[in-house]
């Protein structure tokens, strides 16, 4: 366990060479690809959004894919299509863009919920359906989507069921004054080219630690306490699915062998709770004061 936290440490040093002073949601970013789910970036233009998902695909070593989503794109120009090939005298397939390790969704609502839908099947199942076939994707196969502000012209909602595949959201917000001085500083910005890459082995050996990690059944008690919370008090519109709760789990795995363990703690729960709900939670009243993950914490904490 230590020389996977060791290399993590490293991958994260890297990392924040080009993402200055986000170390926090450089390590999110990573529990995401560790758990084996997908990561959704939402936050007004110019933060780093892009920088954070090219510089992490660049440093993990994989096969890189980016789609610029625009109102006209459309389906057939993620997955691929099937074309009639004159000389061969057969149809032949296409691949489109999708067909990556680490796939950039850069804007994704910007393209119409058909276009986002396209995106689905091959989060889910790690496979496209184009017309009587299916195509299989290469493992790992890892979507980092950015998402720019619903109060942006031009943009489209995104579908429930497309959100419920990210297995979190992260918002990089401003630089802190420090770390903006020393972006401002930079004569010339270090790019992701510039970055090591790591052994692509051993990033996919981060993978099957993460997956081995334990979780004990207190672990799973206070993970469907907070399921039941979102269901049963009143306070969303839709209480979790079952999908939410793994995710929970994942994260929470992912997260502790961020932190060199090999076992889950309630502080890990915690501490990712808030950025797997973020997207999955409406709350049902006006009242904002406080996020859905500290209500759901304060509830929590009043049962204790």
């Amino acid at each position: 366990m230590q020389e996977s936290h060791t290399l993590i440490h490293a991958i994260v040093d890297e990392i924040e060479k080009v993402v200055i002073g986000k170390r926090e949601k450089i390590e999110l970013a990573m529990a995401a690809f560790l758990s084996g789910g997908h990561l959704l970036i939402e936050d007004m233009p110019g933060v780093g959004k892009t920088t954070l998902a090219k510089a992490l695909a660049k440093v993990l070593g994989l096969e890189f894919g980016r789609i610029q989503f625009t109102s006209d794109l459309l389906p057939a120009d993620i997955i691929g299509v099937n074309y009639f090939d004159v000389k061969s005298g057969e149809f032949r397939f296409k691949k489109g863009p999708i067909f990556s390790s680490v796939l950039l969704a850069d804007e994704i609502n910007r393209a119409t919920p058909k276009t986002q839908s396209a995106l689905l099947e091959a989060m889910a199942e790690y496979q496209v359906s184009v017309e009587n076939s299916t195509h299989t994707l290469t493992r790992p196969f890892f979507v980092i989507a950015t998402k720019n502000p619903y109060e942006e012209s031009g943009v489209f909602a995104m579908p429930s069921s497309q959100l419920d595949r990210f297995v979190c959201t992260i918002s990089l917000g401003y630089a802190d004054r420090v770390s903006e001085r020393e972006i401002l500083r930079q004569v010339t910005p270090l790019k992701e080219d510039g970055l090591r890459v790591f052994p692509k082995e051993q990033v996919l050996g981060l993978i099957d630690v993460a997956q081995k990690v334990h979780v004990s059944e207190e672990i799973l008690d206070l993970v469907q306490n907070i399921i039941a919370i979102t269901r049963e008090h009143g306070l969303f519109v839709y209480g979790l699915s079952t999908r939410g709760a793994l995710a929970l789990v994942q994260l929470s795995k992912a997260f502790a062998v961020i932190r060199g363990r090999d076992f889950v703690t309630p502080n890990d729960v915690t501490n990712v709770l808030e950025p797997v709900v973020l997207h999955r939670l409406e709350l049902s009243t006006h009242d904002h004061s406080q996020s859905a993950a500290k209500k759901i914490l304060s509830l929590i904490c009043q049962d204790c």
